[in-house]
């Protein structure tokens, strides 16, 4: 199961620029595949992130099959942003600028 940011206030997932098995660099969920290394590894991946205050997210699981909804829906559009809605549903927002 994947293990995902999100944002304790808003519900958005944290998304990036990411490379997949294949090399191929795309826009979307970041993820961690175990819960112990998304624990260990998030705070202080988010502490790299200038403007984001790690206490903001959380982890948080998603099955396999709805990060890969996510990432269908974000169009590989660094101009989406999304988020995760109680109702296990994804919302896609445009960035404001």
């Amino acid at each position: 199961m994947p293990y995902v940011l999100q944002n304790k206030n808003t519900e958005l997932l944290y998304t990036c620029m990411l490379v997949n098995h294949y090399g191929l660099v795309y826009y979307g969920v970041k993820f961690w595949s175990e819960q112990e290394e998304a624990d260990e590894l998030s705070q202080d991946f988010l502490l790299t992130i200038e403007g984001i205050v790690p206490e903001d997210w959380q982890v948080i699981e998603l099955e396999e099959g709805e990060m890969k909804l996510c990432n269908v829906k974000l169009k590989n559009d660094p101009n989406l942003t999304i988020c995760w809605l109680p109702t296990r549903k994804p919302e896609v927002r445009k960035l404001e600028n």
